[in-house]
């Protein structure tokens, strides 16, 4: 399922050719660093850099024998390049070019996490302008409560995924950094400026500080940040699936021609793509406890949080790339029934109005708990009647004493409720 939504481009980073490509790609740019320093003779270089290849066959064949990926993945490169290759891996560790490489394609996932994510608020936005004032009931506890318009409930959505996306571009920044400092980060055989020369090269920062590895409070907030945005796509997800309950039936996902919803049943239209990003998200916020849980390793390094990364670094970032192109199309081609939110407005025969009377009540000199008491006796009677709530409180004499009929009618006006949303679209998608 995952395969046949997520662009072939997040795949093919996870791919093993692509993480040997990026070992090697460490290793030739510390190749460099070493011959501009003067470590390694020029002529070296360029036949490494011409030379130097692998296949991922033949590390695989190699690996079932050392039982060592790093020195697998060497010895192949060695194959190719020859007597230059005592020069590939100077003075460094396997955590050198793991955790630098790792850093490298976190960045390349996160910058198509970021473009997902951009896309997703403009059809976010898209959606809000158009239903800016498709007015519907908003509710607490899943009761009916006052009325708010379709397009705030977007614009909500889209303001969040702003934070969404300022946390991915801090977590892009915290993971861009490598290290080559060796064994336990003192850079016993390689300098710091080989360090920072490599890194360049690569379009990272050196760590401040390492120990064997890049401290994994980097990783964790990498994951956790892609935790939280998974829990904002569930949240737009559950309200989706609400939304579409048969006895709300607000808004829906589309449901194409041919499509089945149930095998029993042919009526059946279920938001199962909100489902499945309910669903996932449980895994990435799994996840990223994984990544939580790595930061406690044993003095400078221990392996333990290896295996956990070599599953959560794909995982995650496959899952939030599925996620995020789901649910734009979702919300892109999402059916809103207006006419049935106007329905569901009307349903508690203008009970959504109470607020109103009260502060009006208490702006004519009523205490407040006497206001509400006279309010909500009348509530009550609507709710256990099919009467208008509207004729109920012009028929109390106590409340007649303070307000007109006039003044009551003027209270039961939907515009009443809307007068700030031009307001609130300045702050949240700016003045245009």
């Amino acid at each position: 399922m995952i395969e046949r939504y997520t662009r072939p481009e997040m795949g093919r980073i996870w791919e093993a050719e692509n993480r040997y490509a990026k070992w090697l790609e460490v290793e030739i740019a510390a190749c460099e660093a070493m011959a501009e320093e003067g470590l390694i003779p020029k002529d070296a270089l360029e036949n490494i850099k011409k030379r130097a290849g692998f296949s991922v066959e033949r590390i695989l064949e190699i690996e079932e024998e050392t039982k060592h990926d790093i020195i697998a993945f060497l010895t192949n490169v060695a194959e190719n390049v020859g007597p230059d290759s005592r020069y590939i891996h100077l003075g460094l560790t396997s955590s050198d070019i793991l955790d630098t490489s790792f850093a490298l394609l976190l960045k390349e996932a996160m910058d198509l996490i970021i473009q997902d994510v951009e896309k997703f608020m403009d059809v976010l936005k898209d959606r809000a302008l158009e239903h800016k004032y498709t007015v519907m009931i908003g509710r607490s506890h899943g009761i009916h409560a006052e009325p708010i318009t379709f397009g705030l409930k977007l614009a909500v959505w889209y303001s969040e995924m702003l934070r969404n996306l300022r946390r991915m571009e801090a977590a892009l920044n915290v993971i861009s950094y490598g290290k080559l400092s060796g064994a336990v980060g003192t850079f016993a055989n390689v300098s710091p400026r080989i360090e920072s020369l490599t890194c360049e090269k690569l379009g990272l920062k050196p760590a401040e500080i390492s120990t064997q590895i890049v401290q994994r409070d980097r990783h964790a907030h990498y994951f956790t940040s892609l935790a939280i945005l998974a829990g904002t796509l569930e949240k737009i997800a559950v309200e989706i699936r609400h939304l579409q309950r048969t006895e709300v039936l607000e808004a829906e996902e589309a449901f194409s021609k041919g499509q089945k919803g149930s095998s029993a049943m042919p009526h059946k239209k279920n938001p199962i793509g909100c489902e499945n990003i309910s669903g996932l998200a449980r895994l990435v916020r799994s996840n990223s406890l994984a990544a939580m849980e790595n930061m406690a390793l044993w003095h400078e390094r221990d392996i333990s949080h290896s295996s956990v990364e070599r599953v959560i670094g794909p995982d995650s970032t496959i899952l939030i790339d599925f996620m995020l192109h789901r649910l734009t199309r979702i919300i892109r081609d999402l059916v809103v029934h207006p006419e049935r939110m106007t329905e569901n407005l009307q349903k508690t025969k203008g009970l959504i109005f109470s607020q109103q009377i009260l502060m009006k009540l208490a702006g004519k000199g009523v205490e407040r708990q006497k206001a509400y008491v006279m309010v909500q006796k009348n509530a009550m009677r609507a709710w256990e009647s099919d009467q208008e709530f509207r004729q109920l409180i012009m028929g109390d004499d106590e409340i007649g004493e303070y307000l007109s009929n006039k003044e009551i009618d003027d209270i039961f006006d939907l515009d009443y409720h809307l007068k700030y949303v031009d307001e609130i679209y300045k702050r949240v998608f700016g003045e245009d």
